[in-house]
């Protein structure tokens, strides 16, 4: 996988919070960040797809066990 150089200024305060995560457990800051830009990447695909979700028509149980040839009586 190719590498590029993303430069960001943050909080002294997030930094030193990081560098303190980091360093005890042996993660290196740049992994770490990688991974934290990627699950929140990941996070807002899954909103997106939620409110896609939430737009689709809904359909009665009923209906759907009656397809599925299954007793529509719960």
């Amino acid at each position: 996988m190719d590498r590029v150089q993303v430069n960001v200024r943050v909080d002294v305060a997030v930094k030193r919070a990081v560098e303190a995560y980091c360093r005890p457990r042996g993660v290196a800051m740049n992994h770490f960040v990688q991974e934290a830009l990627v699950n929140r990447l990941e996070e807002l695909e899954d909103a997106e797809d939620l409110r896609n979700i939430r737009r689709e028509p809904t359909r009665p149980l009923a209906d759907v066990l009656r397809e599925l040839g299954l007793n529509a009586s719960l």
